[in-house]
């Protein structure tokens, strides 16, 4: 972003400019604007004034893009007040807002003044002013209600914000030629006749070019538009973020950060813009073709009588006459037309002023007999057509472009060489495409084979052999790439719901309608293939209200994904540690949390077909559901221990500093009883509010197990409460969850209580021990708390964990 002091020094450049008098943004009541004053929108790119095209003396009221020095030079002006009512120069044109906040432009010449907007009833505090998107809003300061806006009267150019609006005359019309902005032979609509909407181009009324359906928010089909699939694989190409819809008969799009359209960010598109040709480009330095109109002319290569040679890019069928074919085209060549006995050729004209370019050519084209081989049209105001008629005419060709140009019918000839050769190519053509077929055809079956090779590779791990298509896993779903890009959008920003140490999480949905979230694996996150593999044959097994759902996966060259049920509410972390969040889980809530979350580790370690070690339980692996019932998830980490097997010992540690038990950290260990140790911490951070890696303080506590110990030893236990926590809280099931959360955490695992007898401590069905000797983890360091009567005497064994790996 352009810093504060040259921003300043380029709006002070802007309001000093040698036609500008004064540099506001809004008109109010009684003030009015000449020829030499305007209205700046307050990020400088737009312009309200008097403006005259150029080889004209007529002005009109208009809002130009003022891009500084990447604006286009040939377009500057997005809308047209006055489009039919031109004004002479010297009729000293003044735009005025009266008191009932009519707009009115009068001329001191004693002509007819031109009403813009009528205005309501007389009021005060009412103002015209020019907004940052380039619309022109009367409203009522008062009210804030907006009475009248320039995008309710669209000329040629759609604006970020504007809209297309089916069955109404909100459309965009065309200019007559590029200097007379009076409404000219093209409009582009947005159409509802069909299924759905599309985007549709008419000339004088007709169908001419239409963009293709758009079926529904995800699964957008504008496939006649140019260059369309940069926008929606590639949306920072053109900087648009699409907001398409056919809910309610509407059109529009919005720019991406268009509240922060500053001079420096020129690149910005400010919106399409619809020719005199008929062509749909983008407005900015470097023009975009969204759609090709203008071709859309001729015959078929087909030899189908239709408006536009390439009918794939949406242009429409039209009976055409039955003198021309499909060789015969326009072509703008510099010379003169001379009668095959040398004599002088008469024009035709036809001095109608609201003739376009795109007339001439279609009046000529079906011109009776076909007797018309050429045209042009006048430039300026006095638009109209000359025509060149006869079949006896010769053209006579100027090599160096002196002469006057113009647009002659030329064809592209049937003689036998030509016939010859396109059946030479059409032989050829047949033989590639058949040659294509074939190689794709073995393409398809080698793919299909590798990647049932590799499906069978990637579902087996190590020593344990799941092959979910032979255990009835047909819910375990093989996601396409080409279907997870289009679910999430390209993985786009605006999607992005998070991103741990694994890797970005984005939201999607599937083309079933289906809300999914796709966890992309980063390659730097340390979870392998191994990781990877682990995670979906273990959840593909698991069937549990407070475990996450699998869906489903995807593999794409070095790219792992892992599809998830959708989670509306993200994950525990994201409510339990925010200032502004955490007071939407009450007490209940999190109580609701703590033994949802118990419940899920019973089914892991006691009731599921396998016992499974989590590993790494902590807040952000707690997802939420709508009713904020929480669901256990990310078992990348996770371990399979067979039937009778209690403990396990690795050389990898793998884990969250401070959820790590102190017999995994120290020597490696793990059973049922880490899970344990970490849903103990979990317990105490959900009753505090408090990450475990929130306490800094040297002189004071090193983690939240030890604050809590020590609370626990002054019998103050309520200070460990989050204050969020006053009006909900009941005391008797706080101080038993913070004793249950110290049982948890006790040093020696066997000290510490199975996770099933957890569920019955929580429901009051059973006695709770005292917790008697509490472990503290820190990074570098494993504390254990040794006399419980004298706090202030700790033994420290200074043990590094080099082999950790954290997350």
């Amino acid at each position: 972003m352009m810093q504060t002091p040259f921003r300043l020094v380029f709006l002070l450049w802007m309001c000093v400019g040698i036609k500008v008098s004064y540099c506001i943004d809004t008109l109010r009541q009684g003030e009015t604007l000449n020829s030499s004053s305007q209205l700046d929108s307050p990020n400088g790119l737009f312009t309200l004034r008097f403006y005259t095209p150029r080889e004209t003396n007529n002005s009109y009221m208009a809002v130009l893009f003022n891009g500084g020095a990447n604006a286009p030079v040939q377009i500057p002006t997005v809308w047209v007040g006055n489009r039919e009512d031109p004004i002479p120069n010297n009729s000293t044109p003044l735009l005025t807002l009266g008191t009932r906040g009519e707009l009115i432009i009068t001329r001191r010449d004693g002509g007819d003044p031109i009403e813009l907007y009528g205005g309501g009833s007389p009021r005060g505090n009412v103002t015209a002013t020019l907004l940052d998107t380039g619309n022109l809003v009367v409203k009522d300061i008062s009210s804030s209600e907006v009475w009248w806006q320039s995008y309710y009267q669209p000329t040629d150019t759609l604006l970020s914000g504007m809209e297309l609006r089916s069955g109404t005359n909100w459309s965009l019309s065309s200019w007559l030629t590029e200097t007379n902005p009076a409404p000219g032979a093209f409009t582009l609509e947005w159409d509802m006749s069909g299924s759905a909407g599309e985007l549709l181009i008419r000339r004088r009324g007709v169908p001419y070019w239409r963009s293709g359906h758009l079926r529904d928010y995800y699964d957008r089909d504008l496939g006649n538009v140019k260059e369309f699939e940069n926008f929606n694989f590639q949306p920072d190409v053109a900087n648009f973020n699409y907001n398409l819809t056919n809910e309610g008969g509407y059109f529009m799009f919005t720019v991406i950060n268009g509240s922060e359209w500053t001079p420096e960010s020129r690149r910005v598109i400010s919106g399409w813009r619809l020719s005199p040709e008929g062509d749909l480009s983008t407005i900015d330095d470097r023009p975009m073709i969204l759609a090709m109109a203008s071709t859309c002319y001729g015959y078929s290569t087909e030899g189908q009588a239709l408006v536009g040679a390439r009918q794939r890019l949406g242009c429409q069928l039209w009976e055409q006459p039955k003198c021309r074919n499909r060789h015969q085209t326009f072509d703008l060549r510099s010379g003169m037309f001379r009668h095959a006995n040398q004599t002088l050729v008469s024009r035709t004209y036809d001095f109608n002023s609201s003739l376009s370019l795109s007339d001439c050519r279609e009046t000529c084209w079906r011109w009776p007999n076909c007797e018309c081989v050429g045209y042009n049209n006048f430039v300026g105001e006095n638009s109209g057509c000359w025509y060149w008629i006869g079949k006896d005419l010769v053209w006579e060709q100027d090599l160096d472009g002196s002469t006057e140009k113009i647009y002659v019918l030329q064809s592209s000839g049937t003689g036998k060489k030509k016939k010859f050769i396109g059946i030479i190519l059409g032989v050829v053509s047949a033989l590639l495409v058949l040659l294509i077929m074939v190689m794709g055809l073995a393409y398809f079956i080698m793919r299909n084979q590798k990647r049932k090779e590799e499906l069978h590779q990637l579902l087996t791990l190590e020593g344990y052999t799941y092959e979910l298509q032979n255990r009835g896993g047909d819910h375990l779903k093989l996601f396409t790439y080409a279907s997870v890009v289009s679910a999430t959008r390209n993985f786009s920003l605006n999607n992005k719901l998070g991103e741990g140490g694994f890797g970005p999480v984005y939201k999607g949905r599937t083309a079933e309608g289906q809300d999914i979230a796709v966890k992309l694996l980063s390659r730097q996150s340390g979870q392998g293939l191994l990781e990877f593999k682990n995670e979906l044959i273990l959840i593909s097994e698991l069937q549990h209200v407070n475990l996450v759902k699998l869906i489903g996966f995807c593999v794409h060259k070095d790219d792992k994904m892992i599809i998830y049920d959708y989670m509306p509410n993200k994950s525990l972390d994201f409510f339990l540690f925010s200032e502004s969040k955490r007071e939407q889980l009450d007490w209940q809530k999190r109580f609701n949390i703590i033994e949802g979350t118990a419940q899920g580790l019973v089914y892991l370690h006691k009731h599921s077909r396998l016992k499974i070690i989590h590993r790494d339980l902590k807040p952000n692996n707690i997802l939420l559901d709508e009713n904020m019932t929480p669901k256990i998830s990310d078992f990348g980490l996770a371990r399979i221990f067979k039937e009778d097997s209690s403990e396990a010992n690795t050389n990898r540690r793998v884990g969250t500093y401070g959820y790590m038990a102190p017999e995994y950290a120290m020597q490696g260990i793990f059973s049922v009883k880490s899970d344990v140790y970490s849903f103990g911490v979990l317990v105490l951070e959900i009753v505090s509010g408090r990450r475990n890696s929130s306490f800094h303080n040297i002189e004071g506590p090193l983690s939240i197990v030890e604050y809590a110990w020590e609370m626990w030893r002054k019998g103050c236990v309520e200070e460990l409460m989050d204050p969020m926590l006053r009006d909900s809280c009941i005391i008797d099931q706080l101080q038993k969850c913070i004793q249950i959360g110290l049982l948890c955490v006790e040093h020696n695992a066997m000290d510490r209580p199975a996770i099933e007898d957890v569920l019955p401590m929580l429901k009051n069905e059973t006695t709770l021990p005292m917790p008697t000797n509490p472990a503290f983890i820190t990074r570098n360091s494993v504390v254990q708390q040794l006399d419980k009567c004298t706090p202030e005497n700790l033994s420290a064994n200074q043990i590094t964990l080099s082999e950790i790996q954290g997350r």
